[in-house]
């Protein structure tokens, strides 16, 4: 049994989570409530020293050593469950499919993550703490990042090839995250794209109950 250690506004704990639950795994959910700092306790320091979510921990797998695989970053753990549960619709074994998905895996954590977070942080999370200037410079700087991303699902029905995959569903939790901000893009290519991962039903289990 897996048990995810997640937050429901955590967008890097949503990816985990859909594709759980889109792929019907079994896995126990442990929320850890950041807004009260638990990811700063000492009791979730010892599960994850990062103090961020989500957090993985596979009983059935133990490593060499004995105890329970932990994983954290949860690109890693969408790959290790994926390799651990033979899911090669969503992540590919080998060649350009896999290459695909390994290349839109890093640009989503590279050129979008940290401007996502500048964005919804302090436009949402913040309030009067928020930092606007840091909000609309991320926003300016994100526009880019959304043509190359236009221009390619222009061409292609998902990021990887013709199915979706874990690429898919990261990137996807990151746009949910600006509609937070009301700053998801609204063009056309994007918006198909989203709109057909959105409505998969492991995207919509995800999602903030409140």
């Amino acid at each position: 049994m897996y048990t995810l250690y997640h937050h429901p506004y955590s967008q890097h704990s949503r990816r985990v989570i859909s594709l759980l639950e889109q792929t019907a795994i079994p896995y126990q959910a442990v929320m850890v409530d950041m807004m009260q700092n638990a990811h700063l306790s000492p009791g979730y320091l010892a599960i994850n020293p990062n103090h961020q979510v989500p957090t993985l921990i596979d009983d059935n797998h133990t490593e060499a050593e004995g105890g329970p695989v932990i994983i954290h970053e949860s690109n890693a753990i969408l790959r290790y469950v994926c390799t651990q549960q033979g899911l090669s619709d969503w992540y590919p074994s080998q060649g350009r499919p896999r290459a695909m998905v390994e290349q839109w895996l890093d640009w989503n954590q590279c050129q979008l993550a940290a401007l996502v977070i500048d964005i919804v942080l302090n436009t949402v999370f913040m309030g009067d703490q928020g930092d606007m200037d840091a909000a609309d410079r991320a926003l300016q700087k994100i526009q880019p990042r959304f043509s190359v991303l236009e221009q390619h699902l222009a061409l292609h029905p998902y990021l990887a090839g013709p199915n979706p995959t874990i690429a898919d569903l990261a990137l996807a939790s990151n746009l949910f995250q600006l509609s937070l901000a009301k700053a998801i893009p609204e063009s056309e290519h994007i918006q198909r794209w989203y709109d057909k991962i959105a409505s998969l039903p492991g995207f919509i289990a995800s999602l903030p109950k409140t």
